[in-house]
């Protein structure tokens, strides 16, 4: 959808934009929101019919000033709750600021967030822990203990006496019972018959205090949760904190997107808007609240049987977690708060866990190089191998390292979120029905693809059948990947960027979009489904992202003195779906033999799910992030200078020989003249 500033409807008309699609456009004053979101192409569900029944095109309206979308959203752009609203949220209640999307109507420009619930294609978020032998060695373990009866001739107290049964029994000492498991104690040891099963949570030497107390010999639900806070998605691992087992796995979309897709942006917001890093606090922490009711309901548990978290972040993430301004995360020197571990109770931050419940929170490098990137480190230890070792946690802000035995740098890098399926015209997040995998013939242009959930290729005469379900919908980040890489190696693309015409390019596929062209992937108008293009934007915006995650880790080997690397590990959610090859072809990672380029999953994740089981792990990793040098990329001159050369496909002057060797790269040029052809030069911002 085009820019505000390119739109040829009438100037009268409102300007809507939904997130986190990030789609656009104009539509007449008095248009339902649910009508607005069908014009759009946006997924917005309706069971009812627009009947203000079902509840299901629920949306947040977001209000006040929009620098970055340029628009200021009055209060009256949308028309006042009607009697369907007051109804419904009367009998079953809307939660607070929700719209009904077909009651609501447009009446000025607006921002509206579409909620995952309402969502016709809920969200895959493909994070999960890695499986991987870890040594259980939990904080918080499970004691039965039996206490000495009370006694008239030595009047000590219920606690004293359970007390001494603990370092009598297991050696335990220096452990503390905070006030509000007073009385339980008390309770329990009487329905016990002076024997109880307590949990003691050990953060480390010298602070242990019991977190839960059961009569007699108990075996409770004992749970933790390892969770990947990151800047889009919020991901978690609900852990058996006795047996080491995952018992469920789930995501939600972080909700701070609405205020702003990238980092910069949620700390824009803060400066330009009264509270708002408090409204980024609120609705952070409601959604690991319902993250953590919805994976407890799947397991059949409940929340209070959550006695342990650990967390892994960004610094931002981390600072808008836990209630701390992050301002001046936003200019040099970057400063932060605490860049130490902390232990904290989830009372403490606003998590409904067990009313004990205890918090670990990793670690952070630097000021834009959070706890994310110790958990990687703490995953994949590059610090104890040989080979030179390339470490990329693809992500709005990528988190990058490199090293071996000798030596291990870290940087984060502002990928932005091109890469996840934002900022790209048919662009969307993984979900059923999304492109992720695509072939193009290089000798007759055409092109074939899978979609997810279903394991055919499009030209399979079984296809249609097998997606009649889902459909086609759009095309995910591994999609768009692998289409503008394989335009590259089918001659549709030059070596800058451009997309080719038809004469050029011998393929009616390549269409003119106004002043440049587009590659046509799929033509569904004639059924009524979508048509899917990668346009010359769609290239633009992966360029840009690779380019900051190339340069990042070239800034890396500059700073070790190295040109070159024996290892790449693609890490994260998305980057456990990216292929090797489309990845070295666009230029996203340096040059390296491609057997030697693999997939971690979720190392971030991983990196939380070792620190929750293992006590010791955490000692390790607080250690470990004072023996990682920082690269700061946001005031290096040579990170500009290596993203502009990194916006060639592969890359301008690195001559990515191994991979010439094995692909083929024609050498065309649909720009004689510079221009829209040439590299770009357009500065990044962090993300």
């Amino acid at each position: 959808m085009s820019d505000a500033s390119q739109d040829t409807s009438p100037a009268q008309d409102p300007l809507v934009i939904f997130t986190p699609s990030g789609k656009r456009g104009r539509v007449p004053s008095g248009t339902s929101v649910l009508a607005a979101a069908r014009q759009l192409g946006v997924d917005l569900d309706s069971v009812c019919g627009g009947r203000g029944v079902c509840s299901k095109c629920q949306v947040q309206p977001s209000f006040g000033d929009h620098s970055k979308h340029g628009i200021t959203a009055g209060e009256d752009a949308l028309t006042e709750f009607n009697a369907v609203e007051e109804r419904y949220d009367r009998v079953r209640g809307l939660k607070t600021g929700r719209r009904l999307g077909c009651q609501a109507c447009v009446t000025g420009d607006v921002v509206l967030d579409v909620p995952p619930e309402s969502q016709v294609h809920k969200q895959v978020v493909r994070k999960a822990a890695t499986t991987r032998h870890i040594e259980m060695d939990p904080a918080t373990r499970l004691y039965y203990v039996e206490v000495a009866q009370a006694d008239m001739h030595d009047p000590s107290g219920d606690w004293e006496r359970t007390e001494l049964a603990l370092k009598t029994q297991f050696d335990l000492d220096e452990i503390s019972l905070p006030f509000a498991l007073l009385a339980p104690l008390q309770k329990a040891l009487i329905d016990g018959k002076n024997a109880v099963t307590l949990a003691v949570h050990t953060a480390r030497a010298g602070a242990a205090k019991v977190v839960g107390i059961w009569p007699e010999f108990a075996e409770p639900n004992l749970y933790g949760l390892a969770v990947d806070l990151g800047s889009t998605t919020i991901a978690a691992h609900l852990t058996n904190l006795v047996t080491g087992e995952v018992k469920a796995s789930g995501g939600v979309m972080n909700p701070q997107i609405r205020f702003g897709e990238d980092l910069m942006s949620r700390v824009s917001y803060t400066m330009m808007n009264e509270g708002g890093s408090t409204d980024m606090t609120i609705a952070v922490r409601d959604a690991m609240n319902t993250l953590a009711q919805d994976l407890t309901t799947e397991a059949g548990l409940a929340v209070t049987d959550i006695y342990e978290t650990v967390f892994v972040m960004n610094p931002v993430m981390h600072h808008l977690l836990l209630g701390l301004d992050p301002i001046p995360l936003g200019q040099a020197p970057f400063a932060l708060a605490t860049s130490s571990a902390m232990d904290l109770s989830a009372s403490d931050i606003g998590l409904n866990f067990a009313p004990q419940s205890q918090i670990y929170i990793l670690p952070l490098i630097a000021g834009h190089v959070g706890a994310d990137a110790a958990a990687v480190a703490l995953s994949e230890a590059p610090q104890n191998v040989d080979p030179m070792t390339l470490i990329v946690d693809v992500g709005t802000n990528a988190e990058i390292i490199l090293g071996n035995k000798t030596r291990v740098l870290a940087c984060s890098s502002p990928t932005g979120p091109a890469f996840e399926g934002a900022q790209i015209s048919s662009g969307q997040r993984a979900a059923p029905g999304a492109i992720e995998r695509v072939e193009i013939d290089p000798t007759t242009k055409e092109p074939r693809f899978k979609v997810i959930g279903c394991d055919l290729w499009s030209t399979d005469p079984e296809f249609a059948v097998q997606t009649a379900t889902t459909g086609v919908t759009g095309i995910c980040g591994s999609g768009i990947i692998e289409a503008v890489a394989e335009m590259r190696m089918a001659g549709l693309v030059d070596a800058g960027g451009l997309i080719g015409s038809a004469a050029q390019t011998g393929t009616e596929r390549c269409r003119p979009t106004g002043r440049t062209h587009a590659y046509l992937l799929m033509d569904g108008s004639a059924d009524g489904g979508p048509v899917i293009e990668v346009t010359q934007g769609d290239i633009r915006a992966i360029q840009l992202a690779k380019s900051a995650l190339y340069a990042g880790a070239r800034l890396l080997m500059d700073e070790f003195g190295t040109d070159t690397v024996d290892r790449v590990v693609l890490a994260g959610a998305f980057g456990a779906h990216i292929s090797p090859k489309h990845a070295m072809v666009l230029g996203m990672i340096p040059d390296c033999a491609l057997d030697q380029v693999v997939s971690a999953g979720n190392a971030a994740g991983t990196g939380a799910q070792i620190a929750l089981l293992n006590v010791a792990a955490r000692r390790e990793v607080e250690a470990l992030v004072h023996q990682i040098t920082k690269v700061e990329t946001a005031i290096e001159p040579r990170f500009q200078e290596h993203f502009v050369e990194a916006n060639a496909i592969p890359h301008a002057t690195a001559p990515f020989t191994g991979l010439r060797a094995l692909v083929s790269l024609p050498e065309v040029s649909f720009n004689a003249g510079g221009g829209e052809g040439g590299r770009g030069t357009g500065r990044r911002r962090r993300r």
